[in-house]
């Protein structure tokens, strides 16, 4: 039995700092006389701290031998003290990296450093409050407080921050919170100090988490050597993006073989490259790097299958030792497994493992009406009854159409979209029916060929979707749709958007499984091919074997429509999470944002081009934003502007407000809701200010885990 097990390339960055209450608005006045009573009481004392060596820096020994109670330890001595005090940190954007939070107190003369026992005290306030606060301490406040002087004052008691070591490029870094406001004097104090308290002192690196902290780097003493998230990313070649442990066949494919090569959900598939789409497989492995809004990832989130990328490994001798062998593949935070097994021992794993099936809403075909967006849900500003809402609207007008009827129910002020209307499964079904195709389905799922065989089954669907192409609409529909079209859209060029009654909902997002279509309002050929070829997507390969693997009963999905202008020359577009996903503790609010120039594609891409993706903490004071990557189709700068992305900022904060009382009610659970969005000029001002539209907003997959 063989085995790879690879360590720390996978990880984290921008450690955490301190939690939501942030968001407290407190008077600066209370700090100040709170730091004032500070000053009032004698230095502090250390109790029973672990001390420095005494040998030479060049001969630094462990100095941590029992960690039972291990509060804090005064120096590093070796990788040892480090592991023993060091967590993985609650942020995890950049892959390998484990952290330990520092403090200096300002207020004793000595001003000790103190390397916090990270994996007992989660944030600085807790570590302060149990070991520097009372008795011959000066208090600590409450936490509010604490947050407040401790990252915003200049007159801070506190140096707060982090050490983190990042196997990947095997970096020593220290950081501090991409919000907190410290001078350049402040860091380069903290890192001389830490420097010449930790065996790693020469090999120490200083980060910058944010934009601002980046913009005192030419302040900094020379001293301090920096090292910037780009370099950092350099080092790694092990990129976790959906943890988890599956049993499969291991099998290598290119990314342009998918396009005629079959994989079933029973393999674990290693790609040369990150593909646009995969059907389902037991777990993926790429070459490339993803982001984490890529669509096979957001596939694998759905799928609750493991998937990462390695660099190297479509032609890696380890992994190719296991090619076409069943296998266990564990992919974790800090590491991934690879451990050979028997066909049995998988069969037996996937027989306790199927996916659960996904329940979804009977078709409501008395539904007829062309319904303008904001008549979908019938429900108030406050979302009072939203739940009752989208049960109503989902059977008729499909997942995305009725999310996106939230809209009108925010703050117009906040919130901004296309105008837009539904047209309900009716029609879809209508059009199945009166062209036979029903009936060709029934025969089909009865085929034993059909279900047995990928390669039959790929090629009856494309056949079945060129017959819909071309089959005739009911002449009824039609007159009803161009009259609409007519008199409230005129020339405009629509996109007609797939919205079935299997996607968008909780737990099941069925992300990209279908197509959306434009045409010009006043060219019928146009509309009718457009609406044709969204209709017969339900019936791609990808959706079918998506569905089989949920359990979806093929008969039962129908196709809405959800239509508005289309953008076809907008200045941005993007997908932007509602919450910070590197930090499913909430102990780090932000939104996670990754926006591309133009309308290439961020969830589609070329693998050659990357897009800006950034962290947006927009509940901390300043609101800093951290970027992890950063646009190849511009020379320099940013996708977005400061001020579009508090634009955006503003609309999420907005969105989530809403759903809360219906996807974030379960307290102590993450989630965020998944959106699309464009900056474009106004059909009525083709030269004014980019204005932010919200194309989509459904339940982010993983959520509450």
């Amino acid at each position: 039995m063989q085995m790879i097990q690879r360590k720390n390339d996978d990880g984290p960055v921008i450690p955490e700092f301190c939690l939501r209450s942030l968001k407290m608005i407190l008077l600066f006045a209370g700090a100040v006389v709170a730091l004032f009573f500070f000053s009032c009481f004698e230095n502090p004392v250390d109790p029973d701290p672990v001390d420095k060596p005494d040998s030479p820096k060049e001969n630094w020994e462990c100095i941590i031998d029992d960690t039972t109670d291990l509060e804090y330890s005064l120096a590093i001595g070796c990788k040892d003290d480090f592991e023993a005090l060091s967590s993985e940190p609650l942020d995890v954007s950049i892959p390998g990296a484990t952290s330990a939070k520092t403090v200096i107190d300002q207020m004793d003369a000595d001003i000790p450093l103190y390397f916090q026992n990270s994996k007992k005290y989660q944030i600085h306030h807790e570590f302060v409050s149990a070991n520097l606060s009372g008795g011959s301490h000066p208090p600590v406040p409450a936490l509010a407080l604490f947050n407040q002087t401790e990252y915003y004052s200049p007159d801070r008691r506190f140096i707060l921050g982090a050490i983190t070591y990042f196997e990947g490029p095997g970096v020593w870094t220290y950081e501090i919170a991409p919000y907190d406001n410290a001078s350049a004097e402040m860091i380069s104090f903290a890192y001389d100090k830490i420097a010449d308290s930790s065996y790693f002192g020469k090999e120490l690196y200083f980060h910058p988490t944010s934009q601002a902290v980046e913009a005192l780097v030419p302040e900094l003493d020379s001293s301090v050597k920096v090292i910037t998230t780009d370099e950092l990313y350099e080092g790694i070649d092990y990129q976790p993006l959906n943890y988890g442990t599956s049993m499969g066949r291991l099998i290598f494919v290119t990314a342009e073989e998918l396009e005629s090569a079959y994989v079933t959900f029973r393999d674990i598939v290693v790609l040369d490259a990150v593909p646009n789409d995969i059907s389902v497989t037991c777990g993926i492995i790429t070459e490339m790097f993803q982001t984490p809004l890529a669509h096979i990832n957001v596939l694998s989130r759905n799928r609750g299958t493991p998937n990462m990328a390695l660099r190297g490994a479509f032609n890696s001798e380890d992994l190719r030792a296991f090619e076409n062998t069943w296998v266990k593949l564990t992919v974790g935070a800090f590491e991934y497994s690879i451990i050979e097994i028997t066909k049995e021992e998988a069969d037996a794993w996937w027989d306790e493992n199927r996916p659960a099936t996904v329940g979804i809403a009977t078709m409501d075909t008395a539904m007829k009406d062309l319904r303008n967006i904001e008549d979908i849900l019938d429900t108030d500003r406050d979302a009072n009854g939203l739940d009752e809402a989208l049960d109503k609207a989902i059977p008729a007008f499909g997942g995305k159409a009725s999310h996106f009827g939230a809209f009108p129910h925010m703050d117009s002020t906040k919130v901004h979209f296309a105008k837009a209307f539904a047209v309900p499964v009716f029609y879809y079904w209508q059009f199945m029916e009166e062209n036979g195709f029903n009936a060709r389905v029934d025969s089909l799922l009865e085929d034993s060929a059909f279900t047995s065989d990928p390669a039959v089954r790929d090629h009856a669907l494309e056949s079945l979707r060129d017959a819909m192409t071309d089959a005739p609409m009911n002449g009824a529909f039609e007159t009803k749709l161009f009259a609409k079209l007519a008199l409230e859209y005129g020339a405009t060029r629509m996109r007609f958007r797939s919205s079935t009654n299997a996607e968008d909902l909780d737990g099941f997002t069925g992300a990209g499984l279908y197509t959306s279509k434009s045409g010009d309002a006043d060219k019928p050929s146009e509309v009718r091919d457009a609406i044709r070829e969204v209709w017969s997507s339900v019936w791609y390969f990808r959706a079918f074997e998506e569905r089989s693997y949920r359990n979806i009963d093929h008969r039962s999905v129908g196709m809405a429509l959800l239509v508005h202008r289309s953008f076809p020359n907008e200045e941005a577009n993007g997908v932007a999470i509602s919450g910070n996903i590197f930090d499913p503790s909430g102990m780090e609010p932000g939104f996670y944002v990754n926006v591309q120039y133009g309308g290439t594609s961020v969830v589609l891409p070329d693998p050659t081009i990357t897009t800006d993706q950034f962290i947006y903490y927009y509940d901390m004071v300043g609101q800093p934003i951290v970027y992890m990557a950063h646009s190849s189709l511009i020379d320099s700068g940013t996708v977005l502007t400061t001020r579009q992305v508090h634009k955006l900022g503003v609309a999420l904060a907005e969105i989530n407000r809403f759903f809360q009382p219906l996807y974030g009610a379960t307290t102590g659970k993450w989630w965020a809701m998944d959106t699309e969005f464009k900056f474009d000029q106004p059909l009525d001002d083709p030269d004014g200010e980019p204005v932010l539209f919200m194309k989509q907003a459904r339940p982010y997959p993983g959520m509450g885990e």
